[in-house]
């Protein structure tokens, strides 16, 4: 059965509205409108509602069956209240819920944005058939989205998920307000800071490639430490094992707590596994407990620069779901 779903996709810096249809385990991205976020809660629901309505329009129609939307938490997802995210000033206790359904007359839904992802990689992507998920963000930070028992996981107030705020050692990277932290190893902005920090311990500088790079020292990215590894650059390389045990480490923690069938990881992951999964998985073997990592797998995103598009539409998918059960 096809479902045309609509999405909604609220940042910090911009928004946007898409449009995709729904068929058994795969979804088609039909159309998509992006503009900067606006100045108040009420221009951007209203100017998402628009987009939505246009991309309708100009796409033939058709009958809408659901609107999902993906924002950064904290949120209420039961009650359809944004709570004011730290990159969304002025959105405090903001009903998100409500505008839509009263516009379109369908069923909405509201996830924070690693849950949304992990409804996308379960429905679409690498977690196909996984009653057990973990979807970790591995982005600008570290989150997670949790599908435990064939269902999506909030906890008691949709704080789930928080992994980047585990310490995994006394010191190291600054990330969600803690040094050491599984976010402050394991983004992208840590990976920069821990790159940062060996160049002015004065740490395998000498011929260093990350210090050819025509940039100020704090402007060096977890990209260009990447670019420099590839290149066989020692300090890089140095960063990388660090990042990579850590990961496995971080791995080894949800594996034995969770137990799960999946692990998807994305973003910097996807598109560096190749430099980060041996040693992620020589940490995560040595970490782990044996027979639970014996029937978890450790994957990239299936969907891959299309998560963040499939990931409102996943909640769309799942608020037209509920509706229905």
């Amino acid at each position: 059965m096809s479902l045309l779903l609509g999405g909604m996709d609220i940042g910090g810096t911009k928004c946007a509205a898409v449009l995709g249809v729904s068929n058994s385990d795969t979804i088609h991205i039909v159309d998509k409108i992006s503009f900067p976020t606006p100045a108040t809660p009420e221009e951007a629901l209203t100017q998402l509602g628009d987009a939505l309505e246009l991309l309708l329009q100009r796409n033939n129609g058709g009958t809408l069956q659901a609107i999902g939307i993906s924002c950064g938490g904290p949120l209420s997802s039961k009650d359809g209240l944004v709570l004011s995210p730290p990159n969304l000033p002025g959105w405090d206790r903001i009903d998100v819920l409500t505008p839509f359904r009263d516009r379109f007359s369908v069923p909405v839904g509201l996830q924070n944005d690693a849950n949304a992802c992990a409804l996308a990689e379960w429905k679409w992507g690498a977690g196909r058939g996984s009653d057990n998920m973990v979807f970790l963000t591995f982005g600008t930070g570290m989150g997670a989205g949790l599908i435990l028992n064939g269902r999506i996981y909030g906890g008691a107030n949709d704080m789930a998920g928080e992994v980047g705020h585990i310490r995994l050692a006394e010191d190291g990277p600054l990330g969600y307000g803690k040094y050491g932290s599984f976010e402050g190893f394991c983004s992208g902005g840590g990976i920069a800071r821990l790159a940062q920090k060996l160049v002015e311990d004065g740490l395998h500088v000498k011929n260093s490639v990350l210090l050819l790079v025509n940039k100020e020292l704090h402007e060096l990215s977890a990209k260009d430490v990447f670019d420099a590894a590839h290149a066989g650059d020692e300090l890089a390389l140095r960063v990388i094992r660090t990042v990579s045990q850590q990961l496995g480490r971080g791995l080894a923690i949800l594996v034995d707590i969770l137990n799960p069938n999946t692990i998807v990881i994305g973003s910097i992951y996807e598109r560096q596994e190749s430099m980060l999964a041996p040693l992620v998985m020589e940490e995560l073997q040595r970490e782990a407990l044996p027979i639970s990592l014996g029937v978890c797998r450790i994957v990239p995103s299936g969907l891959k620069d299309h998560v963040g598009d499939a990931a409102s539409l996943s909640v769309a998918l799942h608020a037209y779901e509920q509706q229905r059960n």
